[in-house]
């Protein structure tokens, strides 16, 4: 982790792509997958969860292709569903990890799905977050998101948008996402894969189709603020149905941002669901 900017942690070459991650703790891997908010890193999405999932596990947070202190990719390939789990299995083949549990947020969510339904293998326990995943109409929030243009003033509008409590959006976490999303290139590639209208197109390339997700076996948990204006709480409800070995969880008064509006709770539901049973010998 660079002392300057704790953003930055490791750097590994995964096909091609030079690849920011945080490798903390020993154990059973954990692979923690942010979302596709505007100067996303995976740090800012699990900075206050990271050394909590460290203390009873081995923790990787990346910075996925064409985020962060991530390199874009290729020139001229488009970043999608595919781009993106190539890249997470990369990641895991570059680390020499065989199996992880994954835990997803927002968009994260869907291709931790993915991960799952095409690579099984790979993945022990699954954790989705506000998941997106499936079809549903997107949110006047998540349109505003998506949509995002580089500005101060935006990037709090934005933030606003993801808190139930506002009094988290401080003006040192708005200037920290409006820096890393005036970074050179990240905006052209978020508006590459993000931001052209209608962006409906965009939710329907992250979902997966539901006869594959009602497959998936792996125990998962699902969890969802009841207040998110980003991603409906009926989608979580309908992922829950369609997953055989799945709980759902849903916090009051939580926006979209679980892990911190409800950091302690999540951090103690997360870590029982994923090492209670190996810390107990099962």
């Amino acid at each position: 982790m660079s002392i300057e900017n704790p953003e930055i942690g490791r750097r590994i070459d995964v096909g091609g792509i030079q690849t920011n991650y945080h490798d903390q703790g020993s154990g059973f891997p954990v692979l923690m997958i942010h979302g596709s908010g505007p100067g996303v890193t995976g740090w800012a999405n699990w900075r206050l969860s990271i050394p909590a999932f460290a203390q009873r596990g081995r923790v990787v947070v990346p910075d996925l292709v064409g985020f962060g202190y991530t390199d874009r990719g290729p020139v001229g390939k488009r970043l999608d569903l595919d781009s993106w789990v190539e890249h997470l299995v990369g990641l895991l083949d570059a680390l020499d990890i065989e199996q992880a549990d994954l835990v997803g947020n927002s968009f994260g969510g869907a291709l931790a799905l993915a991960v799952a339904i095409r690579h099984p293998g790979r993945v022990r326990k699954l954790v989705l977050m506000g998941s997106v995943g499936t079809s549903f109409p997107i949110t006047p929030g998540l349109d505003a998101v998506w949509g995002y243009t580089p500005s101060l003033e935006n990037m709090r509008a934005i933030l606003d948008i993801f808190a139930y409590d506002r009094s988290l959006v401080s003006d040192e976490l708005a200037e920290l996402r409006y820096r890393a999303s005036i970074r050179p290139g990240v905006q052209e590639a978020y508006a590459d894969a993000f931001g052209h209208a209608p962006r409906q197109r965009h939710l329907e390339a992250l979902a997966s189709d539901e006869a594959d997700i009602a497959r998936i076996p792996h125990e998962t948990l699902i969890i969802h603020g009841r207040e998110d204006r980003v991603i409906p709480v009926s989608n979580s409800i309908k992922l829950s149905g369609l997953i055989p070995d799945s709980q759902l969880h849903l916090y009051p008064h939580c926006g979209h941002w679980t892990q911190i509006e409800k950091r302690d709770d999540f951090n103690r539901l997360v870590c029982d669901f994923l090492f209670r049973s190996r810390e107990a010998g099962g």
